[in-house]
């Protein structure tokens, strides 16, 4: 079987205290479309159960057709003039990020396939 050559992007936010709910706002009614309208594929989004991350840390997985691919979207995703008038509106009473982690993954040959 051909080896796929989609990848994953683990991402996780880092929240500024105080402002989890307008960060999930701003990806249910924003940043998801905007993701799609740039060939972004949103696999799922978590919030933890547990402080002290429940909080403060926002997780999601990402799919990307190649390495390449993601690049690409991601530059063409923050050079869209929606997507900074989203993120400049939502930020007015601050950032609501302090850091982000991304990690690009690929299934392992034993894993269960996604999707």
């Amino acid at each position: 079987m051909a080896r796929s050559t989609a990848v994953y992007e683990l991402r996780i936010y880092h929240v500024v205290p105080g402002k989890m709910e307008e960060l999930i706002a701003r990806f249910r009614d924003h940043t998801m479309k905007l993701f799609a309208e740039h060939a972004i594929t949103s696999v799922a989004y978590w919030t933890a159960l547990d402080e002290p991350v429940k909080s403060s840390t926002f997780f999601y997985i990402l799919e990307h057709p190649s390495l390449e691919a993601a690049r690409a979207n991601w530059k063409a995703f923050q050079d869209d003039p929606e997507w900074k008038r989203v993120k400049a509106k939502s930020e007015e009473n601050g950032k609501l990020v302090e850091k982000v982690d991304s990690t690009f993954l690929t299934l392992t040959d034993f894993s269960p396939r996604l999707g």
